[in-house]
């Protein structure tokens, strides 16, 4: 019995959004978050154990749900006027450093909206680095740390939270890195936008 020509159409469509749906549907997820502690006490969170000490700390969710620019405004504002930290500069730091995913980890261990250190995130006793409340209340303490240490000159303060603090110290100045450069330059940007929006 032959198919009808309609018909055939339909169930090979319908084969090709299946097999689309497959090969794009890990790019929609996300991977989970685990974490382990050391002897020194030290917290140390990854989505890629490679040691049998991590456990699952946290199921991740879809990146998609939590990347609305606007989707932190309010807790943004109420933590920057806490610390008076501009909300501008907090956002613009949070867009260049996790493009608003909470759940984000960098190769280096930065952790979160505002991407903090393990160090960082030690001694700014922020315990759940994931959580956006946590992690941009100790984000925007870190930023007013550095605000004040560098007169309140904003290109060395995103410079100190990029490369360090000791190293804008020692060169007095922006650091010589390519890096640390385009990232000051890109916050900047991103500041200028927000100013006229938050």
């Amino acid at each position: 019995m032959k198919v009808p020509a309609l018909k055939q159409l339909y169930i090979y469509i319908s084969c090709i959004v299946v097999v689309l749906s497959l090969l794009y549907l890990p790019s929609l997820t996300s991977a989970d978050i685990y974490r382990y502690v050391d002897e020194k006490g030290t917290i140390h969170f990854t989505n890629i154990p490679n040691s049998p000490r991590y456990r699952l700390f946290r199921r991740e969710r879809s990146r998609l749900r939590n990347s609305s620019p606007t989707r932190y405004d309010r807790l943004i504002r109420e933590i920057s006027q806490k610390y008076d930290v501009d909300p501008a500069l907090v956002k613009a730091v949070i867009k260049a450093e996790s493009d608003f995913n909470p759940y984000a980890v960098s190769k280096k261990g930065a952790q979160g909206l505002m991407q903090l250190m393990p160090k960082t995130l030690n001694d700014l006793k922020v315990y759940d680095p994931f959580h956006p409340r946590e992690n941009i209340d100790g984000g925007v303490r870190y930023l007013k740390r550095l605000l004040k240490q560098f007169n309140n000159d904003i290109s060395l303060t995103l410079a100190a939270y990029h490369a360090g603090a000791k190293t804008v110290e020692k060169y007095e100045d922006i650091p010589p890195y390519q890096e640390t450069q385009h990232y000051v330059k890109k916050v900047l940007n991103y500041f200028d936008r927000y100013r006229q929006e938050i």
